[in-house]
């Protein structure tokens, strides 16, 4: 693989544009004509003179900055060469614009050479029957064709063989919180747990469901359970007799605690003569994640 900078735990339609020859052949995805990825700074994008969109919703661009802020842009903007080093926005002005007010000083572009945006579209859709994409960052990538590139889902569910329906489930993902979203994206949280949470409307209810899910291991069929029942009536686990471990009252709390810290379940056991706790990873990228959280590097002193 290419050794691409990477701006946050999602990439979207990042993932299925090659910066070029190498990474297309180290990948197995299409080179797409007239088209590449690349990391740009955001002071060297201005924004298109012929755009008929003049104000942008308040409310909806501080919705985004925070989504940016915390899970990174899943949807990059599309832009063209306006001189050396000088590029000007094609689409994502509302992307380039949120991206600025969260402190971005690159943003994430499809450079576009060529006018031909069926080309660019075709290309993308077949990528994306290729590549390998988590929950959200394959939800992010559907919207961005719909809105972006004139998909339909009709068109969508044929081109990657999936259904009408399970297209507009996946697109139902965008709509969970940012911190949950952050939790998919990182692979915490599976695609079914993050169907099951979509369906609560309450960003904080669905957090907290999220953050039970990752402390005591819920699975998908039992959070659903919950989710239809309230949390309220749900019934706590029982410990089973066999267990050897002796019960504290502050276990579960110090438990939930690092499980909340490290995005991840950890389980806190005590003994009769020591305690042990496990931390759980989903891959290898998120146990460095949890290892980075647990020993920051250390800036060597100066001199």
């Amino acid at each position: 693989m290419s050794g691409r900078k990477s701006r946050g735990l999602g990439r979207g339609l990042e993932a299925l544009i090659p910066a070029g020859p190498a990474e297309a052949a180290d990948t197995g995805l299409q080179q797409v004509d007239g088209a590449r990825f690349a990391e740009l700074p955001i002071g060297a994008i201005t924004p298109n003179p012929r755009q008929p969109r003049a104000v942008f919703d308040e409310d909806h661009m501080a919705e985004l900055v925070h989504s940016i802020t915390e899970v990174g842009l899943l949807q990059p903007i599309v832009v063209r060469e306006a001189g050396p080093d000088r590029y000007e926005l094609i689409m994502g002005e509302r992307r380039w614009r949120a991206s600025q007010k969260a402190g971005l000083a690159t943003i994430g572009a499809i450079v576009r050479d060529t006018s031909d945006e069926d080309l660019l579209r075709d290309a993308l859709l077949e990528n994306l029957h290729r590549s390998q994409l988590n929950p959200l960052e394959e939800a992010a990538a559907y919207q961005q064709l719909l809105d972006d590139f004139g998909c339909t889902q009709e068109e969508l569910a044929q081109r990657i063989g999936r259904s009408r329906p399970q297209i507009s489930n996946t697109l139902r993902l965008l709509r969970l919180s940012p911190a949950v979203q952050r939790r998919v994206a990182a692979g915490v949280l599976s695609a079914g747990h993050a169907r099951a949470l979509v369906t609560v409307a309450n960003p904080e209810i669905q957090e907290r469901l999220a953050t039970r899910v990752v402390a005591e291991g819920l699975s998908v069929r039992a959070l659903e359970e919950i989710v239809t029942l309230g949390p309220a009536d749900t019934p706590r686990r029982q410990a089973t007799r066999s267990s050897p471990t002796i019960s504290a009252p502050r276990l579960a709390d110090l438990a939930a605690r690092l499980s909340e810290r490290y995005d991840t379940r950890v389980k806190v056991d005590l003994g009769r003569s020591k305690g042990k706790v496990t931390v759980e990873f989903a891959t290898l990228d998120d146990l460095e994640r949890i290892v980075h959280l647990m020993d920051p590097p250390q800036e060597s002193p100066a001199g």
